[in-house]
This record gives structure tokens, sequence and C-alpha cells, in this order.
């Protein structure tokens, strides 16, 4: 979906809401929340991961700070809730030729700029992990690493494969153009579908449906639907459905996660903060957060996608060597403000420019093919 666009633009299926319905808008709170989900990833990275980049183990390094930094792989599920909402709201009166041009816009000109930085750095400095060979450099360029088998540059490149099957999935969707009722039975057939795959242990059935995943995709676009066209019974049964699927999961998942700490730790906090990320999608669906529109919340949300593609491998590579050097604490403050100055920096200098760019060549490419 994402290397070609089809050979003649479809012309974007209109949708009229119903009187109320809101019309699609930029959320602050939302660019607030993917911050906190970009945070909490790089605080588990940095202060609970077993990664050997420091000394010791974390939970000795940072007594205090390493617990409550071990739930931070949560992060992860808080991004597939916001980016069900989002993604719905992206699709929404676009055709698939359309819509697949808006994500490789904007997934791949800062992830062609990630990957060989973070290539050289674990090749000039290698701390952490071993040296990324030259073709498996140049197979993550294309973002299909996971599924041809090969190393990822970094860790968590892992969650870009889920996310473009998500995409795939929703333009299949768009073909038909979106619609409250169209949208409602996607949730319910992919819900259906997840759980099949899982009781028939189907390994294509798992790879395209995302059983594990899917519950956090589904809720965010029944919340978006919620936004959209106000709550309904049926959005409530959609969206309480999958939280009370995913608590099912999530001691699981946790499972995982333990397995890079080293260690057990309480199961109750990651339960609650779960609940907490549901909660406060709802509060957005709902309205409640429409007076949240501190300007900095945009420049928050510009942010996450070039920290949480920087901020592993090179994080660690700095740990490793400046270990030492200063306080522990301070190193860690340090490098966060360092990586998000440098996130800054990568959205305005590399993201923006290339992403016009690269729009720009796919709008002419496409307007070729038509005429040709």
């Amino acid at each position: 979906m994402h290397s070609t666009l089809p050979a003649q633009q479809e012309r974007p299926v209109r949708t009229c809401p119903p009187e109320g319905a809101r019309r699609p808008g930029r959320l602050a709170a939302l660019d607030g929340l993917r911050l906190l989900a970009a945070l909490m990833v790089v605080a588990y990275h940095y202060l609970a991961f077993d990664s050997g980049a420091w000394p010791r183990p974390p939970r000795e390094a940072f007594p205090h700070a390493h617990l409550p930094a071990a739930y931070g792989w949560l992060g992860v599920q808080l991004f597939f809730l916001i980016s069900g909402f989002v993604i719905c709201m992206t699709c929404w009166d676009r055709s698939p030729g359309q819509f697949a041009l808006s994500r490789v816009r904007r997934l791949f000109p800062l992830y062609w700029f990630a990957v060989p930085a973070v290539a050289l750095v674990a090749t000039l400095w290698p701390s952490v992990g071993g040296v990324p060979r030259p073709r498996d450099v140049a197979v993550n360029l294309t973002m299909l690493q996971a599924p041809l088998g090969v190393e990822a540059v970094d860790g968590v490149y892992w969650t870009l494969w889920v996310e473009l099957r998500f995409y795939l999935l929703i333009a299949l969707l768009a073909r038909k153009g979106l619609t409250h009722g169209r949208a409602v039975g996607f949730c319910v057939l992919w819900a259906l579908g997840a759980a099949l795959a899982t009781a028939t242990d189907d390994a294509l059935l798992r790879e395209l449906l995302l059983p594990r995943h899917c519950w956090y995709f589904i809720a965010g676009t029944a919340f978006y639907l919620m936004h959209r066209f106000g709550p309904n019974l049926v959005l409530w049964i959609v969206t309480g459905g999958c939280f009370l699927v995913a608590q099912h999961q999530l001691p699981t998942l946790q499972s995982h996660a333990e397995g890079h700490l080293g260690h057990r730790v309480p199961h109750w906090p990651a339960a609650l903060l779960v609940t907490l990320f549901f909660l406060a999608l709802a509060a957005v669906a709902l309205g409640w957060t429409r007076t949240v529109r501190w300007r900095w919340l945009t420049v928050a949300g510009a942010l996450t996608y070039p920290l949480y593609l920087l901020h592993e491998r090179i994080g660690w590579t700095v740990i490793k060597h400046a270990d030492g050097l200063l306080p522990r604490s301070a190193l860690v403050a340090a490098l966060v403000a360092g990586m998000l100055s440098a996130s800054w920096l990568a959205h305005r200098f590399v993201e923006r420019p290339l992403a016009a760019a690269l729009g720009r060549g796919l709008r002419q490419a496409g307007a070729a093919v038509r005429t040709g």
C-alpha cells in the first residue's frame, strides 16, 4: 500500500454528517497524549529496560525511578489507541490513494533519515547491540524488515509494521467510502475476526488481524466516531468490549515486558494505566478537552515521531559513553532534553521539507500515470 499509488486517482467520497456532528479538526489534547506516550517509552528504555547501557541493572542504578519507568512500555498501547482515533479521522472523506499519500508523507521522510542516522551511530560507537549490516540497513529503509525476517536497526521499529497493517485494513474500508455504519461494521467484524484468529491460531489471520493489538485500534476508531457523530450504545459496547479484552491480554504483554526488565513487577499499575488511557480518549471523544488549546501542544505532537525513532539506540550509546561524567539523574535529564532538541531539529529541517518534496513528487507521478 505504501510503495505505490493507484493508477488512477479516485475522487474522495464525501459523507454528510447528521445535524450536530462535529467536523474534524486538530485536537491539542491528542498531541499532549502523544508526547506523554513517547516520554513513557523513553523512560522505559532509559530507566528500566536492561539494555546493558548502564554498568549496573537499571533497578540498582535508579532504585526510586525504576519502578514507575518499568510501566513505560504501555506508551505503545496508548499510541495504538490514539492511532485508531487519528487514522480514522485522517482517512475520512479521502480515497485510498489520497490516504496512502498522506501516510507515506507522514511516515517515510523522517524514517529514511532515522534509519541511517541510528545505523551510523551504532557503527561508529558499537556499544549496545551489534553493528548493523549494510544490507540489513537497506531493507530497513523499506519498513518491511519484520515480515522479511531482517533484524531492525532499532528495536522500537517493530510498531511501524503493526501500524502499516492497520493502515491497510482501513484503506480497504475507504474504497467504499467511510460512513458511520460502515466504520461500526468494520470495528465489529475486525473484533470478531481477531477472536477467530486467536481461537484457530491461524498464522495468516493473526498476521493480518493483529489479535494482540487490534483492540486499541478498534477502540480508538470507535472513540473517533463518538467524537464525530456523538456517543451511542453500540459505540459504548464496542469500546467497553475492547477495554475488557485489552485488560484480559495485559498480563501476557506485561510478561513479555518483564523479560526485558529482568524481574517481575506488580500488575495493578498496568491495569490502572490502561484504564486511564481509555478514559482519556473518552474525554477527547466527548468533547471534554475542547478548551485545551495550548499552542505548545502542537509542537509537542510534532516531536513525538522523531523522538520515538531516534531515542533508543542513540540514547543507549550516549549513556554507555557518558556514564560517570554527570550524576546519573542529571545525565538522563540532559539526554532527554538533547533528544527533544534533536527531534525538533529533525522535524523542522528534515521531516517538513522532505515530506513536502515527496508529496509533490508522488502527485506528479500520479498525474503522469493518469495522463499516460
